[in-house]
């Protein structure tokens, strides 16, 4: 067999491998919060009123994120015609072409198998399985920002290619539609300025006329933002709804530069992406230590290739680490680039023997870990049993889990107790395969039920009758994603209490042909909860407990 062909199997067996990690499950759940339930809402929305330029979540407005994601949520639902079959899709294919990016590319820089290197450092972090399996915008700002900086290097490395860095400029305006930080691989313009300054090794040759070329990339960025800024401002200004200005204002400000300069949520100190780097990014992050080496010996040689890549991932986590708010899944597109700078150091690391012992360490760990929380479940012990078991609304059929998890552990152990050394790698691979796809197959059929509200909104609509409307209050979107038959609601960012008094009037002018959807909580303090008749319990969903009531119920309120 040929190297060329040994290439081309070992490509096709990483993509075949990665697909089944990547949809495993798939089809096999609902929408999940947290995000997932509001996407899908907002895409099914724009599907049934064809409005595809201002987002609704109910009956208002939504200027949180802006709309390519909830375009291709759409696409993907036309294409296949079930929600449920399709919310998964656009991450499923964003994460498979992260994955063809980043090998190609490092193939096309070191060599095929440093290519399959660096993308099997990218499928094997639990972090971007974890993300790559949830119907988030994440996944696809990714792909995007990993395009883009494709294209930028192939011009940048590889080139010159001026195709390759408008189609980079491009992509990232397709990132700021998605995300408003998809402009984020255009900052690796700057280390690459100091680098053809000092006359790095490894950059591409420059034409002494090159100025108006490079003058292309801004407009190629640009174009996806205007042509769907243009239309939303024309609409906008055309028809002087303040609901329109509003939106405007706040994606445009409050959710991009007021988010990142003041932020209201999500504070964490400056430190916080370090431990995100160390342990999300598990196994990849155990090299980190066998890659400070090479990657010093790469400086000392000024190997643009290897430091350009990796310049960039330094300036992504400057970034994010000097606003205040900050979530682990923000710096997910820096993961991409550090595997690319990693590709051409990693089948030599593989090969060290304190590498391997690291790996087999993290097996054990990890396999110990499951097999004692699996086993201990089993026999009632600790208190997250019962109370996982409590809050999921979980019977018998909780037993597959702690099956799944305890056998993973079992297997894990078993691999490594037989592979040693030698083969803790393929210990490792055959642990996290395993472990995914019992997340696929057992988690997602067994929690579905509880955290998509599928179950709590076929109960209500069986308890209170086909042809009465069920209004919402204090309502959370999967509610009214899994709504069956006539429903109402007033309003989600309301108050909760402005909510029900709109709720309450509503249910008296149809008290026979109303019923309301609350959970109980004490802002609810003027509802008769104990009367049987009037208020009837439904059970729980999304860790909350809810209730049906008859305007009976609602005599107390005003």
């Amino acid at each position: 067999m040929t190297p060329s062909a040994v290439d081309r199997r070992d490509t096709w067996l990483f993509f075949l491998l990665a697909f089944w990690v990547l949809a495993v499950g798939f089809g096999l759940r609902d929408p999940w919060p947290a995000d997932e339930p509001r996407f899908v809402l907002v895409a099914k929305q724009m599907v049934e009123s064809g409005d595809f330029l201002f987002p609704h979540r109910g009956a208002e407005l939504y200027p949180d994120k802006p709309p390519l994601y909830f375009w291709l949520l759409s696409l993907a639902y036309g294409l296949i015609g079930s929600w449920r079959w399709s919310f998964l899709l656009p991450s499923l294919l964003a994460g498979l072409g992260t994955l063809a990016l980043v090998r190609d590319l490092a193939a096309r820089l070191w060599s095929p198998r440093a290519g399959l290197w660096a993308a099997t450092a990218v499928l094997v972090c639990f972090q971007f399985l974890y993300q790559a399996k949830r119907a988030q915008i994440d996944p696809t700002l990714v792909f995007f920002t990993t395009l883009s900086l494709y294209g930028i290097l192939r011009h940048l490395l590889l080139g010159p290619d001026w195709r390759w860095l408008s189609l980079g400029g491009f992509a990232a305006g397709l990132g700021v539609i998605s995300k408003g930080v998809g402009f984020l691989p255009l900052l690796v313009l700057l280390p690459y300025a100091l680098m053809v300054r000092a006359g790095w090794q490894g950059l591409a040759p420059r034409g002494t006329h090159d100025g108006a070329r490079w003058a292309l990339l801004l407009p190629a960025f640009l174009a996806p933002v205007v042509l769907w800024l243009g239309p939303v401002l024309a609409v906008a200004f055309a028809s002087g709804n303040p609901e329109h200005e509003a939106y405007l204002r706040n994606i445009l400000l409050k959710q991009t530069a007021e988010r990142y300069i003041d932020p209201w949520h999500h504070n964490e100190p400056f430190w916080y992406f370090g431990q995100v780097v160390l342990l999300f990014w598990l196994p990849f992050s155990l090299a980190y230590p066998w890659l400070v080496a090479p990657w010093r010996a790469a400086w000392r040689a000024r190997d643009a290739r290897v430091w350009l890549p990796l310049a960039w991932v330094a300036l992504v986590l400057l970034f994010f680490s000097a606003s205040g708010g900050k979530r682990d899944m923000y710096i997910l597109p820096a993961l991409p680039a550090l595997a690319l700078a990693a590709a051409p150091f990693l089948d030599a690391i593989s090969a060290r023997a304190g590498f391997r012992r690291a790996v087999l360490g993290f097996v054990l760990f990890f396999s110990t870990l499951l097999l004692v929380a699996g086993a201990m479940a089993l026999s009632g012990e600790p208190g997250f049993e019962r109370k996982l078991v409590l809050e999921r609304g979980l019977g018998d059929e909780a037993r597959w889990l702690w099956w799944m998890l305890a056998g993973v552990g079992g297997a894990g152990l078993l691999a490594a107790a037989l592979g040693r050394v030698r083969h803790a790698l393929a210990a490792c691979a055959l642990m996290l395969g395993l472990l995914w796809s019992g997340y696929g197959l057992v988690v997602h059929p067994l929690l579905d039920d509880e955290n998509s509200a599928r179950r709590l909104m076929a109960t209500a609509r069986e308890r209170a009758g086909d042809d009465v409307a069920i209004g919402l209050v204090d309502w959370k979107e999967q509610q009214l994603l899994q709504a069956v038959g006539p429903v109402a609601e007033f309003g989600f960012r309301q108050p909760v209490p402005v909510q029900l008094e709109r709720a309450t009037a509503w249910v008296r002018e149809a008290p026979g042909e109303r019923r309301l959807l609350v959970q109980r909580t004490g802002v609810l303090a003027c509802v008769a909860f104990d009367d049987a008749v009037q208020a009837e319990p439904l059970g729980a969903a999304n860790r909350r407990d809810w209730w049906l009531l008859r305007a009976g119920a609602l005599a107390g309120c005003p």
